[in-house]
């Protein structure tokens, strides 16, 4: 898990990913202990005393058997408006929290684990019988200084001053090639970021690999669309924003300097504009030479600084962009790279800087790009930061507290049951190649499912922790992190690491290692409840897991096989078919337009979107094989498959503030969660459940109805 450029709390750094899959090739992209062991399921009649889900969301009683009844419309037939059918009420009630930018189930979720590590998190800092030195007391005193706002006030900028320093010492290309290294260390913005992670051509060795670095704003669109007003607003705040930042620095011509950095990171967007889907499958990612694939660099100074000295095979993807990217190095003027890494600087230590900085980095970064009107509480920001330093630490103890190994053991016998629904689909797919579905059968039996928490915890002791100095705690986790990677380089590939924390809402799938993850917190109603009705539980938590489980067949898991290694191991014919059925899947997805004039991007939302629709297939076969041959129950009027697409559907419950929803359409992979539920639509299942007939608005004939795993 790499660090996050900006510490951000737990509530708010939420994007709704799940589902997304990463590779060495690419960039990687938060429950109460069960009171009784797992049964078959509830009573035909509900249970007289509702089940409570997520604090402070509105409908949240779930009638006893897993979804909510009373957040429902039932004014509103399910074919004309499925979204508004199964969450119309409580939707209607949500309100956003003037400190968040989206609300909903998801977010509530996020809350939840939240709280439940804030209370870890102060008894640790309240805690006198925690050793010096061990992992309790790291967390205490890391999040403690967090809290410790007057002390941070005094301090003032000077905890910083050593790295602003060095970077106006920079007197030539080699400092300032030791400088883009150097800040990889400690988890500033640099225009070439150091990552390492599988091989893709030998998924049981980790390499180096190099790839493009920080702009400040969310995606290239933002520099490079003149045509959207929006973006252009935004670009407008954006200068102002370094001005400012500059200008709180003590730093001269803060203007000036800042149109140069604004203009630097325009031509650095432009580098990096084309996405990785853009490129053919054969795209070599090792170049021939590192001269040739960094051209503007003190390659040497470079290596050394970064600490990766000695280490001759570096993957770039994509090559050609990184490349782009190396030569501004060479052609923008020294003092401009100077003042881009001295912003850089200050943006990534705001959170722990003087309340000045803290106000302006929100004024930008949360107000103008998610709509975010007030700044979230400090224990959220220092329980956030606290997570990303020492994420498995904290996670053991919110295991211990709040997830048993019951739930863990049902959860991995849901998975079980996805798998072999996917396994039964495979089996049959008619337009894939007999010898290619073999290995797809392969390939999934392979697949490792991590659930809940690893089975070994890493250690902690090389990070050093001092209470009362903020700033320093976050530059030393950054550097422990970006060591423990390094650590890496030589060893045999370990499938078992986990890439999140246990305290991660979230769930992910990686196509090198095989896997999928997730974490303890996402296994929480009304996603995931040991006590609730089979149906729900599928339709919720079991479509997501299906969903990461089905990543390893999409667009680009398919161009990895059964160990992990990158090679295309499907026939012409299959690509063929493949395409056919994605591209329609293209067209139905952008047609769907969640803000006047701004349609979803249907091809760069693909591989998620192709993941939701099989995983809802697969999730409903995986609760059917579940019943083994029993009819399912009719509980308060639902049948087993109408309460599975609810639980689907109440899962995605959500709004967002208008800048954040264009912030999403503009750089994220999924489709925005109010629309995800729309999938159903290519299901034959859904129109049998509801009874959706021809000249109701989301009615699709079969022959429009896409299948595709």
């Amino acid at each position: 898990m790499c660090l996050d450029r900006r510490l951000l709390p737990l509530g708010l750094v939420l994007s709704l990913a799940f589902g997304c899959s990463h590779h060495a090739r690419t960039p990687p992209a938060q429950a109460e202990q069960a009171e009784s062991a797992p049964h078959d399921g509830p009573s035909d009649q509900p249970d007289p005393t509702p089940q409570t889900g997520p604090a402070d969301q509105p409908g949240s009683p779930t009638a006893g058997f897993g979804f909510d009844v009373a957040g429902m419309d039932r004014s509103v037939a399910p074919g004309d408006d499925f979204v508004r059918y199964a969450s119309g009420t409580y939707l209607q009630k949500l309100v956003i929290p003037p400190d968040r930018a989206q609300a909903g189930v998801m977010p509530a979720l996020v809350d939840l684990a939240a709280q439940r590590a804030r209370a870890l998190a102060e008894a640790a800092a309240a805690s006198r019988d925690a050793a010096p030195g061990s992992d309790i007391r790291k967390i205490g005193d890391f999040y403690s200084s967090f809290m410790d706002e007057a002390g941070i006030e005094a301090k003032g900028l000077a905890p910083l001053e050593p790295y602003l320093d060095a970077i106006r010492k920079i007197s030539d290309r080699g400092a300032l090639s030791e400088a883009f290294g150097a800040a990889n260390r400690w988890g500033s913005g640099t225009p070439l970021s150091v990552k390492v992670d599988l091989n893709p051509d030998d998924p049981e060795r980790h390499v180096i690999h190099i790839m493009n670095g920080t702009l400040g704003l969310p995606a290239p669109a933002y520099y490079l669309d003149r045509q959207n007003a929006h973006f252009a607003e935004v670009r407008d705040r954006y200068l102002r924003h370094i001005s400012a930042m500059l200008h709180l620095a003590g730093v001269d011509r803060a203007e000036a300097r800042a149109r140069g950095i604004l203009d630097l990171e325009t031509r650095l967007a432009k580098a990096a504009e084309t996405r990785i889907e853009d490129l053919p499958p054969d795209q070599p990612p090792v170049s021939p030479t590192l001269e040739k694939a960094l051209p503007g660099l003190d390659l040497a100074r470079f290596l050394a600084a970064a600490g990766i000295q000695g280490h001759r095979e570096l993957i770039f993807p994509p090559f050609f962009t990184v490349t782009a990217a190396s030569r501004l190095i060479a052609q923008e003027p020294l003092e401009t790279w100077k003042d881009y890494l001295a912003y850089h600087a200050l943006a990534t230590a705001a959170p722990v800087l003087p309340r000045a900085f803290v106000d302006e980095d929100f004024a930008f970064s949360e107000k103008v790009l998610h709509g975010r009107a007030e700044l979230a509480p400090r224990w959220q920001r220092a329980m956030a930061a606290t997570t990303r330093a020492m994420g498995q630490a904290l996670g053991k103890l919110y295991v211990e507290r709040h997830f048993s190994p019951a739930a863990r053991e049902q959860a991995r016998q849901l998975v079980q049951n996805l798998v072999a629904a996917l396994d039964a689909r495979l089996s049959r797919l008619a337009w894939m190649a007999p010898e290619t579905r073999a290995k797809a059968r392969a390939k999934l039996a392979r697949v490792l499912p991590k659930i809940g928490y690893p089975d070994a915890w890493p250690d902690y002791s090389r990070l050093e922790v001092r209470h009362g100095d903020a700033l320093g705690n976050h530059l030393r986790a950054a550097e422990f992190e970006y060591q423990q990677q390094l650590d890496q380089l030589g060893k045999p590939a370990d499938r078992a690491a986990w890439p999140l924390s246990p305290v991660d809402v979230n769930a992910e799938a990686n196509v090198g290692r095989v896997d999928i993850t997730v974490p303890a917190a996402i296994l929480e109603s009304p996603l995931f409840d040991p006590r609730a009705d089979p149906a729900v539980n599928y339709g919720a938590i079991g479509v997501i897991l299906a969903h990461e489980i089905c990543h390893h067949f999409d667009a680009n898991g398919r161009q990895f096989d059964p160990d992990g290694k990158m090679g295309d191991w499907w026939t012409p014919v299959d690509q063929e078919h493949y395409k056919g059925l994605t591209d329609r899947l293209v067209q139905q997805v952008a047609g769907y337009e969640p803000l006047p004039g701004v349609h979803v991007d249907g091809a760069r939302t693909l591989d998620e979107n192709i993941a939701d629709l099989a995983g809802v297939a697969v999730a409903l076969d995986a609760y059917h094989r579940s019943l083994q041959g029993r009819p399912a129950k009719v509980l308060g009027g639902f049948t087993g498959d109408q309460r599975f697409f609810l639980g689907f559907a109440q899962t995605w419950r959500h709004k967002y503030r208008e800048p954040a929803l264009r912030h999403h359409l503009a750089q994220d992979p999924h489709t925005p969660a109010a629309w995800r539920p729309l999938v159903v639509r290519n299901l034959d299942a859904w129109y049998e459940a509801f009874d959706v007939k021809p000249g109701q608005k989301l009615y699709l004939p079969p022959e429009e109805r896409i299948t595709i795993w």
